[in-house]
This record gives C-alpha cells, sequence and structure tokens, in this order.
C-alpha cells in the first residue's frame, strides 16, 4: 500500500496522507518525479515498462519516473526511484528540479541530468523496467506516434532536449 503526501494547490504539505489508486479530494494533490538522464551525445536514456504495470505496460518511457511517497522530498523520491528502476545511485539531495509542471492532481519535478552512466552495466530488468536504450528527441517523437511510448506531448519532450545542456541541466 503505497501513500502520498498530500498538498494544497500552493505546494504546501498538508498534513494529510492519501492511498495510491483512491480518488482525490477536492484541493488535493501529490508529488510526482522525473528524472531524465543525457549522455555526451545529447541522447536521453529511456526505459520499457514491464509488461505488469498496472500503468502504461510494455510502452517505452522517460529515464525515470514515479510519485512521491509519504514524508519524501522531492529530491529523495528522484533519486529512490532511479535506485528502484535503474539500480543507479545518485545523490540529488542538493538538486533542485529543472522544471516543474502542474497538472490536475499535482506536481510533476523533472531533473535533468548529464551522466557517464553505461546501461550495459544498469542490473536490468528490474520489478519495474525490461530493458533501456539511449535514444535522440527525434526517436521518441517517432515512438510516441507510433504509439510505443507512453504519450507525452511533443512539446514537453522537446522542451526537455532544449535544456538538456543550458538553463537546468546538472551534472551527475
Amino acid at each position: 500500500m503505497e501513500k502520498w503526501d498530500v498538498y494544497d494547490r500552493h505546494r504546501q504539505v498538508t498534513g494529510n496522507q492519501m492511498i495510491r489508486g483512491n480518488e482525490f479530494e477536492d484541493g488535493a494533490y501529490h508529488l510526482v518525479v522525473h528524472v531524465c538522464l543525457f549522455n555526451e551525445k545529447g541522447e536521453m536514456l529511456i526505459q520499457q515498462r514491464q509488461s505488469d504495470r498496472d500503468n502504461w505496460p510494455e510502452l517505452w518511457d522517460i529515464s525515470v519516473g514515479g510519485s512521491a511517497l509519504a514524508g519524501e522530498t522531492s529530491q529523495e523520491a528522484a533519486g529512490r526511484e532511479v535506485e528502484e528502476e535503474l539500480g543507479l545511485t545518485l545523490d540529488l539531495r542538493s538538486e533542485r528540479p529543472s522544471l516543474t509542471i502542474n497538472f490536475e492532481n499535482g506536481f510533476d519535478d523533472y531533473y535533468l541530468l548529464n551522466t557517464e552512466a553505461d546501461i550495459d552495466d544498469l542490473p536490468l530488468p528490474t520489478e519495474e523496467v525490461q530493458q533501456a536504450v539511449w535514444a535522440t528527441e527525434e526517436t521518441i517523437i517517432e515512438w510516441i506516434n507510433r504509439g510505443v511510448f507512453i504519450p507525452y506531448r511533443e512539446s514537453i519532450i522537446r522542451l526537455l532536449f532544449d535544456m538538456r545542456n543550458g538553463f537546468g541541466t546538472h551534472e551527475q
């Protein structure tokens, strides 16, 4: 049973918690994190989700994503998700999200990181991820259009790639 902290519309923790899968009460929000890992060629590490996942089984996704658990900061959640999904240990405690996207039921923090991680060294498959590859911006958009990648808006993918080597990107 996964518990999340409940936030108000100003991103303040209310002191309440909710269980994943329950309906959101009016004015209740939760925190989601994504980590986008880029290599020196400007490609993003993308992952294929396991077939038994509740949401988007078998589809490709950006490097890492998930909900913050109750009591976690955004940075702690991002680090935990990277370790759970890819087996990498990254210290994100001093990082700020590169951008935050507000959505209907929450806040989605995106961390954009340059890395020298070698896919061959990742302990894949994991419980959540079948495999990972490096992909270009155009490949990701093509796969979204083919229906094999989670249907992010093309503008979001372009923004993530645009921001990767400057404003908002961190080294790891």
